[in-house]
């Protein structure tokens, strides 16, 4: 859970609330969960991305 202190602004303390959900990967966890993927479509995933970084660091090598 989540606990930002509300001192003044309502706004600004939901924008600290959403950054902080962004970036502790609740929303991709939940994203995760919500559709079954095959595990040969995870793998597919994660060697394709693999070989993407691969390529951009290629390319920065050059």
């Amino acid at each position: 859970m989540l606990v930002i202190p509300v001192k003044e602004n309502i706004e600004r303390a939901l924008k600290q609330y959403k950054r902080k959900f962004d970036k502790t990967g609740t929303r991709r966890a939940l994203q995760v969960r919500k559709q079954f993927t095959k595990p040969s479509v995870e793998n597919r995933e994660k060697t394709q991305k693999a070989q993407y970084i691969q390529h951009l660091r290629d390319q920065e090598a050059v």
